[in-house]
């Protein structure tokens, strides 16, 4: 059986930015993450074994937050390929990242880039 996998609305204090301010004082992030995913029997059965574990997906998309990037782009790229690697039944990833009040010379809520990758593309 598939299934998606959702964290939304994680919220980071993050070092991305193509300006060295960016990169310094840092800025609020927010990112969501969609995993297509293989669900097991054992999950049905209330095993973990047979999904994504949640805190363990936190983890890897924390650990790639922490890694000071000038573009997201190459922060959610990373991201999927990391995600991909360490959850051998998950098929697909859609991640959005967004940089709160962006330096762009007007007002702007937030930044946000959605990033997309699949198995199939990913082992090329």
């Amino acid at each position: 059986m598939t299934g998606t996998i959702s964290l939304e609305g994680l919220e980071f204090h993050a070092y991305h930015g193509v300006y060295a301010q960016e990169r310094s004082s840092g800025n609020k992030f927010e990112v969501d993450v969609r995993v297509e995913t293989s669900i097991g029997a054992p999950a049905f059965a209330d095993d973990l074994s047979g999904t994504i574990n949640y805190e363990e997906l936190y983890a890897v998309i924390k650990a790639e937050m922490e890694r000071p990037s000038k573009l997201l782009e190459r922060v959610g790229h990373d991201m999927a390929a990391a995600i991909l690697k360490k959850f051998p039944q998950a098929q697909s990833v859609a991640i959005t990242i967004a940089k709160f009040n962006p330096p762009i010379g007007g007002v702007c809520k937030r930044a946000a880039v959605i990033i997309k990758e699949n198995r199939s593309r990913a082992t090329r």
